[in-house]
């Protein structure tokens, strides 16, 4: 395994113990054996992963303090605090800053256990950097596909706004591509380089919308940092910005006016360059004459309006669409590129309830399931899915599957696919095993881990 680890404890029995057992389980391993060589080993590289003791050997700095300066540094790293003294409410405040788990060195403490977090922690983080990689790439290499005039007139004023910092807002129903639209907006701006940044309000719970636009600070003096900082300098994109409660609205408000903020509990303004970017998939001047939505703020948002339309009034984009989303599906997923028959009319008498992305999680549901069949076969379980099984962005499989943990979508791509290769095969493992060429025995200990029972 080419990991590193640092492992930070003043006690050399222990921190002699720990790098061992790490080295033979083929880690790359560093080591401080105080607080003043631990800082020193963090700047000089940031490990994959971190072992810290809570207790070291200044009276002013502890293992908290490291965990603050790699959760600044990176707040992807995973950390695992290590202690033989701390109380339950140092453990509980590492864990609220950020650290992954916390081990007591009693009689406890035993290194299968320290194992076995280490793995857990390094493929939650690697899952985490995968799904990163994996939107990052979807995002900056999708395009707008069409030539109706609804989405040409959207291509056009993206190439008007690439040199200005009007605020923008996007309007449309839910799947029609608002976040695509505003990341393109981003990326053709001159803020290119800077973060950009979604907080979708419709995800958040009513007690916390505050806290992550603003972010808080802490008696013990941390920061949790909220998306305001985060988006300084670069771009914020507010999705379905009607569901930020009136109050909040208030404070929106005022940062768009004076390009400034307080952090929750803090004492100084803080200053920022931010612009903004809203979307809705609700008619936000109905919201504003019903007074659930603020008159001078939608004002203030909706500079540059960019209005998308359905699917299901663009059908003659749907070719085009399907064309390419082939093209992705199969580079993203490593498969061969299906074929379709593009003018099958249900594709242009369906509704399109879910959109854009409800054509797309189509065709990489096909795609993945309907591997080496015949454009015949594959034609009918398009017509099959459209006329049988409603809104394909309600598939438990496919729903959100682009915005999944990596795991999770593997896993119910898999669950899927072998589930229907068993039903074409009446049950026969051998018969599958051969198909998707894969080994019995393999096959076998697979729909086990994936809880697939008898075929019917």
């Amino acid at each position: 395994m080419n990991k590193e680890v640092l492992v930070i404890d003043d006690n050399p029995d222990i921190r002699y113990l720990i790098c061992n057992i790490l080295k033979e389980k083929h880690f790359s391993v560093r080591s401080a054996a105080n607080y003043d060589q631990a800082v020193l080993e963090i700047n000089k590289k940031l490990p994959d992963l971190a072992i810290i003791d809570i207790k070291l050997d200044r009276a002013d700095k502890d293992g908290i303090d490291l965990l603050k300066i790699l959760i600044k540094k990176n707040n992807s790293i995973p950390v695992i605090m290590i202690s033989g003294h701390a109380t339950v409410q140092i453990a509980l405040e590492s864990i609220r800053l950020g650290a992954y788990e916390f081990i007591e060195k009693g009689a406890s403490f035993s290194t299968d256990k320290l194992l076995n977090y280490i793995y857990r922690a390094l493929e939650t983080a690697n899952l985490k950097e995968e799904k990163d990689i994996i939107e990052n790439k979807l995002f900056n290499s999708f395009e707008l596909i069409g030539e109706s005039p609804s989405i040409m007139k959207v291509k056009k004023i993206i190439e008007k706004l690439s040199n200005t910092e009007s605020r923008v807002l996007i309007s449309g129903p839910t799947g029609s591509g608002k976040e695509l639209v505003a990341r393109k907006i981003h990326k053709n701006s001159l803020r290119d380089k800077k973060p950009f940044v979604v907080i979708n309000a419709a995800s958040l719970k009513e007690k916390t919308y505050e806290r992550e636009l603003f972010g808080q600070e802490f008696e013990d003096g941390t920061i949790s940092f909220g998306v305001l900082d985060r988006a300084n300098k670069g771009t914020l994109l507010i999705d379905e910005v009607a569901e930020i409660p009136v109050e909040t609205q208030a404070n929106i408000l005022r940062v768009l006016i004076d390009q400034k903020f307080k952090r929750i509990n803090g004492k100084k303004d803080i200053h920022v360059n931010i612009r903004i970017i809203s979307s809705t998939s609700r008619n936000l001047t109905s919201e504003v004459r019903s007074g659930k939505f603020r008159e001078d703020l939608f004002h203030r948002l909706n500079v540059v309006p960019i209005e998308l339309s359905p699917l299901s009034s663009r059908t003659e984009d749907i070719p085009d669409l399907i064309k390419y989303f082939k093209k992705k599906v199969s580079e993203i997923n490593g498969v061969q590129e299906i074929d379709i028959d593009t003018n099958n009319s249900q594709l242009f008498t369906y509704n399109w309830p879910g959109n854009v992305r409800e054509l797309r999680n189509l065709i990489e549901r096909i795609t993945i399931v309907s591997a080496n069949e015949t454009k015949e076969n594959i034609d009918k379980s398009i017509s099959d899915i459209l006329n049988n099984k409603g809104p394909v962005d309600n598939s438990s499989m496919f729903k959100d599957t682009f915005t999944s943990p990596l795991k999770e979508a593997r896993e119910r791509f898999e669950k899927e696919y072998l589930t229907i290769q068993l039903k074409k095969n009446h049950g026969n493992i051998s018969k599958t095993a051969d198909f998707i060429g894969m080994e019995r025995s393999a096959l076998h200990r697979k729909l086990k881990q994936l809880g697939i029972k008898g075929i019917n």
